[in-house]
């Protein structure tokens, strides 16, 4: 929780309560589940919270917003994300069905209100959101073509309604696979751990 304190350090006491839960709840779980690799389960705050988090260095999210997380897997970057901002309302997807029951309880113990989740794969979603956001779950041109028609007109952020997607290593090649023009963060601009060195924020909009 030091890290989180380090670069986050105007959290409520409420969502200090609840970040704290997390290491404590995913080692339960993960006991259970293998929803984190082993050797990552020991640095939860900065592989896997923090990184989370990186996106919330890009974008802070308004009451009202409507957020999808693509691929949640253990429920990253969506929980970190859902306390963050208790304001804005995360859809969190993923097809493998044991994985969302544990984001399903962990959420549940945590009385994360603002978090519906569900086993469902993203190509077959109709509802409308203002930001998608996911990490690495498979390269961004593809990904662009499950979400494009889940990005709504309603826009009223700094930033146009669209993709905020964690990724790593060199990207080169990849985005330009992609028809729309990105823009790259550099997790490492925030972050001063050597994990964030080359973790980036790639933001789509659409």
């Amino acid at each position: 929780m030091e890290l989180i304190h380090k670069y986050f350090p105007d959290l409520t006491e409420t969502q200090v309560e609840k970040m704290t839960q997390l290491e404590e709840l995913y080692k339960d779980w993960n006991a259970k589940v293998n929803v984190i690799s082993r050797q990552d389960i020991d640095t939860l705050y900065e592989r896997h919270v923090l990184h989370s988090l990186g996106i919330a260095k890009v974008m802070q999210f308004k009451s009202g917003t409507s957020i999808l997380d693509v691929g949640t897997g253990g429920g990253f970057p969506g929980i970190p994300l859902a306390i963050l901002f208790p304001e804005a309302q995360f859809h969190l997807v993923d097809s493998i069905g044991k994985k969302i029951r544990v984001v399903q309880e962990i959420a549940s113990e945590l009385k994360l209100t603002n978090v519906k989740a569900e086993q469902v794969r993203a190509e077959r979603l109709d509802d409308t959101y203002e930001f998608v956001v996911s990490r690495a779950v498979t390269r961004l041109a593809p990904f662009v073509g499950w979400v494009q028609k889940n990005i709504s007109k309603n826009s009223f952020h700094s930033l146009r309604n669209g993709i905020l997607y964690l990724k790593g290593g060199d990207l080169a090649e990849e985005l330009s696979e992609v028809k729309q023009k990105t823009r790259t963060y550099d997790l490492s601009d925030y972050f001063t751990e050597d994990f964030f060195e080359t973790k980036k924020v790639v933001y789509v909009p659409l």
